[in-house]
């Protein structure tokens, strides 16, 4: 009985695909490495949305509600390419902090034009690992990480424009 719990706990869950063991390996890692950045922008926007305050709070409050909404629409999507890839994905918050390049923010009090400027900085910053996922998956030929990334790249470049907008007249 219990060998038979330890081979489940070690079941190989790997999903056959025509990209290839290296291929399938160099993507899914990189969309897990993605997947903590966002995991990790999703609770910044959400933290920056909770405790935005001043004259813009209920503008800004609103738009932070939606771009985290947009952030965590990615999660699923992303977490699932990698199931599809063959490969294992994200597990736990602590796996999220081993992997995520977006740094947190616990401060206390952050002005609402930091705010907006941070999370533009962020938004820029996972465009630009965006863009390079993009490139190994199509040296890979793997089209539908490749698209996916595509829809994301747009939907990052729309944040980024939106918090430069709405941050170009703030007041700290």
């Amino acid at each position: 009985m219990a060998k038979d719990a330890k081979s489940r706990r070690t079941a190989n869950l790997a999903t056959p695909n025509d990209l290839g063991a290296n291929a399938s390996k160099e993507v899914a890692g990189g969309l897990n490495i993605l997947l903590a950045d966002v995991i990790a922008l999703y609770f910044k926007t959400k933290n920056f949305h909770w405790h935005v305050s001043g004259p813009h709070f209920r503008d800004y409050h609103l738009l932070l509600d939606d771009q985290a909404t947009q952030i965590d629409a990615m999660t699923d999507v992303i977490a699932e390419r990698v199931r599809k890839l063959g490969a294992g994905t994200i597990k736990s918050i602590g796996h999220v902090k081993r992997l995520q390049r977006v740094l947190d923010n616990d401060a206390d009090y952050v002005t609402p034009h930091d705010m907006l400027a941070e999370l533009r900085e962020d938004n820029k910053e996972l465009l630009k690992h965006m863009r390079i996922l993009h490139e190994v998956a199509d040296e890979h030929g793997d089209i539908a990480t490749a698209s996916l990334i595509e829809n994301w790249v747009d939907e990052t470049e729309q944040r980024v424009w939106f918090l430069f907008e709405t941050g170009r007249h703030t007041e700290g």
